[in-house]
């Protein structure tokens, strides 16, 4: 809001603020693969399973990867040795529907390619708790009335999107 941006949205946990935030959806943290690739290798049944597939890490932060994930109710990190890392989700995405390995990407950036068949989700009930989305904006006197049309009408379609629901 200080940089002058009257809407944003926002995936996570939000702390506390002066703003305003609007629930309009949630997603989750999937791991996914192409069928080709799961053909190939398998479909892991549990975390400690991953070790033996070809990772494709979405971050830049560190060469390796850390994914947190639920087992039998318990809190699980796997540390992983990843194949390929990318600086982009979509590097990670467009490697995966072609096969390099699993990637973990969140529900909404794979939508398209579980719907027409490119990718499919594996160890689904181990995921992590989904995450909340939110539309973040300015209240009341602050918003303008071009802000506010926007938002009732963004609020309305993102909670109409099953991508989020």
């Amino acid at each position: 809001m200080d940089e002058g941006i009257d809407i944003a949205v926002r995936i996570g946990e939000l702390p506390d603020s002066s703003m305003q935030a609007v629930r309009v959806g949630r997603v989750r943290r999937v791991i996914c693969g192409s069928p080709r690739y799961l053909e190939h290798h398998g479909i892991p049944q549990t975390p400690d399973d991953l070790l033996q597939h070809e990772i494709i890490s979405a971050n830049s932060v560190s060469p390796g990867a850390e994914w947190r994930l639920m087992h039998s109710g318990i809190v699980r990190t796997v540390k992983l040795k990843p194949r390929l890392t990318s600086t982009s989700n979509d590097a990670a995405l467009a490697a995966a529907v072609e096969g390099f390995g699993l990637t973990r990407l969140l529900s909404y950036q794979i939508a398209d390619h579980l719907r027409d068949g490119q990718l499919k989700i594996v160890l689904a009930d181990c995921e992590p708790s989904s995450l909340p989305v939110h539309l973040v904006h300015r209240e009341g006197r602050h918003a303008s009335g071009k802000a506010r049309a926007f938002l009732d009408l963004a609020i309305e379609r993102l909670r109409a999107n099953p991508v989020l629901n």
